[in-house]
Parts: structure tokens; C-alpha cells; sequence
């Protein structure tokens, strides 16, 4: 019963979580950095749309 898929999006997300999960865990503070750039510009979004 299982296909075969041409793009599968679980191994997909599998894959950059470990890539992040290496990078970060050599460079503690990059996560720190990623996470608050990522918060600023979704607060902005969010903010954004609410005046909209």
C-alpha cells in the first residue's frame, strides 16, 4: 500500500533539523542570535497585519 513519493517532506524536515542541530550545538550563541532575529521579524509581520 505505500507509493512511492517523488518529494517526501518528513525526511526533508528530518535532514535541516540535524543540520541545525550540529550547527548549533558547535555555536550555542548562533542559535540565540537566529532565534531572536526570527522573533523580530515575525513580531513585525504579526504587527503589520493587525494595522492592516
Amino acid at each position: 500500500m505505500k507509493k512511492d513519493k517523488k518529494y517526501d517532506a518528513v525526511k526533508e524536515a528530518r535532514k535541516v533539523r540535524e543540520k541545525l542541530s550540529e550547527e548549533y550545538f558547535k555555536d550555542p550563541e548562533g542559535q540565540e542570535k537566529a532565534s531572536k532575529a526570527a522573533r523580530e521579524k515575525y513580531e513585525q509581520q504579526l504587527k503589520d497585519k493587525k494595522t492592516k
